[in-house]
């Protein structure tokens, strides 16, 4: 079963950027979409950006114009570039499977707070 690690993100000022990243454990990482989920308190865990086998991307309205997300299959990683940053985009960053149904694991994920 694949394990998923992320990191890089932290207290930033409004306007100020990050860039989590998530490694994963495993060759199967490669042969499938990854994306990024935000998890903020009293909602569900929403999908804000995804990445195709391919490099085909996909956001959600909230983030298009100010989060990119790459991957490198050859470090199993996905990263999550995020400028412009905004309060609302506070919350609690995590990497897993997009375009399939996620895996049952999830890790721990990685803190991103836009406060000044």
């Amino acid at each position: 079963q694949v394990q998923l690690v992320e990191s890089g993100g932290g207290l930033v000022q409004p306007g100020g950027s990050l860039r989590p990243s998530c490694a994963g454990s495993g060759n199967i990482f490669r042969i499938y979409g990854m994306g990024w989920y935000r998890q903020t308190p009293g909602k569900q865990r929403e999908l804000v950006a995804s990445i195709s086998t391919g490099g085909s991307t996909n956001y959600a309205d909230s983030v298009k114009g100010r989060f990119t997300i790459s991957r490198d299959n050859a470090k199993s990683t996905v990263y999550l570039e995020m400028n412009s940053l905004k309060p609302e985009d506070t919350g609690v960053y995590y990497c897993n499977r997009a375009g399939s149904k996620p895996w049952d694991t999830w890790g721990r994920g990685t803190q991103v707070t836009v406060s000044s």
